[in-house]
C-alpha cells in the first residue's frame, strides 16, 4: 500500500506541476501585454486550456509511474477526466471547461482505474486496444464521476471550517490560515477551489497566499541539493504541490514551512496584507499575490507599499526558511536533503 500510495502521488504530483505552469510562468506577463498586443489572447487563452487538462494529464502520469503499458496509460487518462468534473454539460448541450476539476477525485478515480487495468491484466489479449478505454470509463470511471458530488461537498466542508477562522482576530487568523494553505497546497485538494468556494479575499486572502509562498520558496530550498536547480524553482514558479508525495511520506519536512507561514500569515494581519479570492490560492506563481496585494493597498505603488510586498513576498520567506531549514537540519537532525528528492524518471 506505502508503495502504491506513493507512485499515485509521484504520478499526480507531475501532472499537477506541468499543467500549471505554462500559466503560472506566463499568465500575469501576458495580461500587462495584452492591452498592447490583442493577438497574445491567443496564447494567453492556450495557457488556461492548458490547465483544464490536469486531469488527463494526473492521469497518463499516474499510468507512467506504474509503469502500465500505452493503452493502459491512456486508459487511466481518460477516467481520471470522467472522474474529474472538469468538464460540464450546459442547458444548451454543450460542453464546457470547468476549471482542473475537483483535484482529490480525479487522484481517486486515477487510483481506481489503475487497480482495474492490473487486475484485467492481459486478459483481453488483441482486444486490448477495443475494450480497455470503454471498460476504463464503464467501471472506474463511472464510480469516479458517482462520487464526484460527495468528495466536493467534503472539500466544500473544509471551505466552512477555513470561513469560520476568518472571524478571528486578524493576527491569530492569518497565522492559523497561512498554516492551512501551506498544507493544502501539499495535498491533492487545490488552494483555489477552496479559496474560490468561500471568496475568501482580504487579510484571510493575503494570509492564504503567504502560506503558499512559505511553502514554495522553503522546499526551493530545502530540496534544490537533492535536485536540479529547474526543478527547485518549480516549486515557487510552478506549485509546491510536487513535493506531495514526500510530504504525505515523511510530514516532519514540512516543519520549517509551517512556521514561516504562521510567522508571514501572522505579519499579513498586523501590516494589512490583502488579497482576492483568486489571488488566495497561488502563492508567487505568476507573481499574482504580490502584484494583487500592491493593488489593494492603499496608495497601490508607494515606496512603503513596495518594501513591504519585498519583504513579506521575497526576503523573509527566503530568510526564515533557510534559518529554519538549517535548524532543523543540522541542529535538530529531523530533514535532510533526501527527503526532498523527486523522483521523475
Amino acid at each position: 500500500m506505502k508503495e502504491f500510495f506513493s507512485k499515485l502521488l509521484n504520478g499526480m504530483s507531475i501532472g499537477i506541476v506541468v499543467s500549471l505552469i505554462p500559466n503560472a510562468l506566463l499568465g500575469e506577463i501576458l495580461k500587462l501585454l495584452i492591452p498592447h498586443f490583442p493577438a497574445l489572447q491567443h496564447l494567453f487563452d492556450i495557457t488556461v486550456f492548458v490547465m483544464s487538462l490536469l486531469p488527463v494529464m494526473i492521469g497518463v502520469m499516474v499510468g507512467v509511474s506504474f509503469k502500465l503499458t500505452p493503452i493502459q496509460t491512456a486508459s487511466v487518462g481518460i477516467a481520471a477526466m470522467v472522474g474529474s468534473g472538469a468538464i460540464q454539460k450546459t442547458a444548451d448541450g454543450i460542453f464546457a471547461l470547468n476549471g482542473i476539476g475537483i483535484v482529490i477525485n480525479t487522484g481517486i478515480t486515477a487510483a481506481l482505474t489503475v487497480v482495474f487495468v492490473q487486475f484485467i491484466g492481459d486478459r483481453l489479449k488483441a482486444y486490448s486496444i477495443l475494450l480497455m478505454p470503454t471498460l476504463g470509463i464503464l467501471v472506474p470511471g463511472m464510480i469516479g464521476y458517482l462520487i464526484l458530488p460527495f468528495v466536493k461537498n467534503s472539500t466544500g466542508l473544509l471551505g466552512v471550517a477555513v470561513s469560520n477562522v476568518t472571524t478571528l482576530q486578524p493576527v491569530l487568523m492569518g497565522a492559523i490560515i497561512a498554516v492551512i494553505f501551506c498544507l493544502i497546497i501539499l495535498s491533492p485538494i487545490s488552494t483555489v477551489g477552496v479559496a474560490t468556494v468561500i471568496m475568501l479575499s482580504g487579510i484571510g486572502s493575503g494570509a492564504a497566499n503567504l502560506g503558499i509562498v512559505a511553502a514554495g520558496v522553503g522546499f526551493a530550498f530545502a530540496s534544490y541539493k537533492a535536485n536540479s536547480l529547474g526543478t527547485a524553482l518549480a516549486h515557487v514558479l510552478g506549485s509546491p504541490k510536487i513535493q506531495m508525495r514526500n510530504f504525505f511520506m515523511k510530514p516532519k519536512i514540512a516543519f520549517p514551512m509551517l512556521i514561516t507561514a504562521a510567522i508571514l500569515g501572522a505579519l499579513a494581519g498586523m501590516l494589512n496584507i490583502q488579497g482576492t479570492p483568486y489571488s488566495a490560492g497561488f502563492g508567487l506563481s505568476g507573481l499574482v499575490g504580490p502584484l494583487n496585494y500592491i493593488n489593494l493597498a492603499e496608495g497601490g505603488w508607494t515606496s512603503k507599499n513596495v518594501m513591504i510586498m519585498l519583504s513579506t513576498f521575497f526576503i523573509l520567506p527566503i530568510v526564515l526558511n533557510l534559518s529554519l531549514i538549517y535548524l532543523f537540519a543540522r541542529k535538530l537532525k529531523m530533514i535532510k536533503a533526501e527527503d526532498y528528492k523527486l523522483y521523475f524518471e
